[in-house]
């Protein structure tokens, strides 16, 4: 195992300058442009302990909103109720954030310390189909930079030959319930399978 990161480097050749140069410490014209183009990002958190997690945000283009070149504020939207993304900002400021935008292969990642509001005039902007967030998550940034093609280029992530048949797994209901149960009636399975898309169709917002 390679135990630091001088040993590290010694596997690596030298970092291109631009790879060096180009983390800005607030938002320009292109990282705005990017942001305002996704309608997908992934959110990085960790507790006290430094035990991480990943979560996922999305809504139309545009969703993320932009309150000045240091200041952002993502809307939070119904979802499962663990606020474990929520519970590590309360603990620990430091998040880290990946844009993705359809068809683009590059990303525009953001690093910076995030805080839960609940103040209605921030959160009005956040409205969608008449529903205000119960909080949102507001970042400044200290970090933002554009990531290269490499690893999307490598997955074909946007490639339609690359999609794969949702039916090759059961449904998340199912396999949750597999892994949490030594059991699974059919007709549980099914009532649930029944919730989930009804959830979706009506508590999205």
């Amino acid at each position: 195992m390679i135990g630091g990161e001088e040993d590290l480097r010694l596997k690596f050749g030298e970092v291109h300058p631009l790879a060096s140069a180009k983390s800005r410490p607030a938002l320009d014209k292109y990282s705005r442009q990017f942001i305002g183009l996704s309608p997908f990002l992934v959110i990085s958190t960790a507790d006290t302990q430094g035990r991480a997690d990943l979560s996922p945000r999305g809504d139309p283009p545009g969703f993320v909103h932009i309150l000045d070149d240091t200041t952002i504020v993502i809307p939070d939207r119904p979802g499962n109720n663990r606020l474990d993304t929520m519970a590590n900002i309360t603990a620990n400021p430091n998040v880290g954030l990946l844009f993705f935008v359809p068809g683009f292969e590059d990303t525009l990642r953001l690093n910076g310390r995030a805080r839960i509001t609940d103040d209605p005039a921030l959160l009005s902007a956040c409205t969608v189909n008449g529903k205000q967030p119960v909080v949102g998550i507001v970042v400044t940034v200290e970090e933002v930079f554009l990531h290269c093609a490499k690893a999307l280029k490598r997955s074909k992530l946007w490639e339609p030959d690359y999609r794969q048949d949702r039916a090759q797994l059961p449904s998340i209901a199912r396999m949750i319930l597999e892994q949490t149960s030594t059991q699974v009636a059919e007709p549980e399975a099914a009532k649930i399978d029944d919730e989930v898309e009804e959830d979706y169709r009506t508590a999205l917002y």
